[in-house]
């Protein structure tokens, strides 16, 4: 398309994750959480950060109880699950966010993970606005900025020569599994356990806790999940066994996973692990997919594959794609196997069938597009993952001053803090399991009992345990986020 700007690369930024953590000492650290008693919020202190809410978000609160009457249970999404009740926000820009009542806080949140500028970019906003005002949000047809953003996508990481736009990450999961059997022509489906990849049938199987299999499959018959299988993380030889057993029975169609490890690396991954798993898929035939949902971006331009220098087969996108606009999901990967996409109403030639009227929406795209040339000229990945080690680092500190057996980690902007250790218990054999839900669920309260002083404190977090850094995030920032969660670590 000759009038597509071109695209300038900026000098070779710094890795956004400084070093990879050590995992095997990561492990031992947190069997040591998981086996001594829990060290939650003092009774008496949990009583002061109840009364806050209640006498500093009395707004929040009402539209929190007006929710409940049109809502299933109050919220639209699982973001919004806070403890006692979700607050309702009324601005956010850059590193920080103000809700109804007034009340300002540091956003860690940062809507799950997209906005790795910060909130509501200045930069974007402009671009996107002037697409509303040509043409509107969606108009159904090309529009030139489909183009530039797959352009742009495909020059920046290394395993993807051809994109398909989508409406959401769950969406691009699904189409991924839907092309790779339609690739390969076989059926089985290997995850890596405790992975979160989104909503769909076949892989409500194994989330949260590696081992649990169908336990949250409510609602789903047992034939979705019929050629979904999990495999616990850094475990390769369950991995080459299941391998080994699918090719007696048709062959695995694909294996699936975080590259970082499970939920964003609450369960962290060897630094060689990716390496390995690609090397038993091409032993086994199988295709190799990576769910750089939360990882493409936010670990650089060519995200976690570009990071380790292992290539998938096939890549899928969210959250960063579009910078914390709508619609943002994609299938990306090798031309041969992205071809069985080709769309069209009526075509003969074999395909794997996706869709979606709204996919590929011009607003979608020009915040996409214009998102990711402004992280890649300001390095904002580097720059998140710089704050995210000085807020990691003064975090250990803080716990190790308290006496604490909480432990802490990052990888560069993805900052993980673990005081109940609720998605890291035990879940490797059978027995182990069936001890799993009552005790998962006290340790979750506790989560969320932290997740709540740190708000009553001015902080916004994911869950009480994840933390997204921004380019927005300066060291004022953090040393402020510091000081406070220092004051919250006060009352355990």
């Amino acid at each position: 398309m000759s009038n597509l700007a071109p695209i300038h690369a900026a000098a070779t930024p710094a890795p956004a994750i400084s070093a990879w953590p050590d995992v095997s000492d990561l492990y031992r650290r947190f069997e040591v959480l998981v086996k001594q008693p829990m060290r939650p919020i003092r009774p008496e202190a949990m009583q002061r950060v109840m009364r806050w809410f209640d006498e500093r978000c009395q707004g929040s609160k009402r539209l929190a109880e007006e929710a409940k009457a049109v809502i299933p249970g109050g919220v639209q999404h699982n973001l919004a699950f806070n403890h006692p009740f979700p607050l309702a926000i009324a601005q956010a820009q850059g590193a920080h966010m103000t809700d109804v009542d007034g009340n300002r806080y540091i956003d860690f949140l940062q809507a799950g993970g997209p906005t790795l500028l910060g909130s509501n970019h200045p930069a974007v906003r402009l671009k996107v606005n002037e697409v509303l005002d040509a043409c509107g949000p969606a108009t159904g047809l090309l529009h030139e900025y489909e183009v530039k953003l797959a352009e742009l996508v495909c020059r920046s990481m290394p395993g993807v020569e051809m994109l398909r736009l989508l409406g959401s990450g769950t969406e691009a999961v699904m189409g991924a599994v839907r092309l790779a059997r339609a690739c390969t022509k076989r059926k089985w489906i290997i995850k890596i356990g405790g992975a979160y990849h989104g909503w769909s049938d076949q892989l409500v199987y194994g989330m949260r806790l590696p081992g649990t299999g169908r336990m949250e499959a409510v609602g789903i018959p047992r034939g979705a999940t019929g050629h979904t299988q999990e495999c616990h993380p850094n475990d390769l030889d369950a991995l080459r066994r299941k391998l080994q057993l699918n090719r007696l029975r048709g062959g695995t169609a694909a294996v699936l996973l975080e590259p970082l490890g499970p939920e964003s690396g609450t369960r962290p991954v060897q630094r060689d692990y990716n390496a390995q798993v690609r090397a038993l898929c091409d032993e086994f035939g199988a295709l190799l997919i990576f769910d750089e949902v939360v990882t493409g971006f936010r670990l650089g331009m060519g995200g976690a594959q570009a990071y380790f220098g292992v290539t998938p087969d096939l890549t899928v996108l969210g959250k960063c794609l579009t910078g914390g606009y709508p619609m943002a999901g994609a299938i990306g990967g090798r031309r041969d196997v992205m071809m069985l996409l080709v769309g069209g109403i009526g075509t003969t030639a074999r395909r794997a069938f996706v869709g979606g009227t709204l996919s590929a929406n011009p607003l979608s795209c020009v915040a996409g597009y214009h998102a990711l040339l402004e992280a890649q000229r300001t390095d904002a990945a580097g720059a998140a993952g710089r704050a995210g080690d000085r807020l990691c680092k003064g975090l250990a500190g803080i716990i190790e001053r308290r006496g604490l057996p909480y432990v802490t980690y990052n990888m560069g902007s993805i900052v993980h803090l673990q005081t109940s250790g609720v998605l890291l218990l035990d879940t490797s054999n059978v027995f182990k399991l069936l001890r799993v839900k009552d005790e998962a669920r006290r340790r979750k309260h506790m989560m969320e009992e932290m997740g709540a002083a740190y708000t009553a404190h001015g902080l916004i977090t994911l869950a009480g345990s994840r933390i997204y850094t921004s380019l927005a995030d300066t060291d004022d920032v953090i040393d402020d986020a510091l000081n406070r969660f220092d004051d919250v670590f006060k009352l355990v």
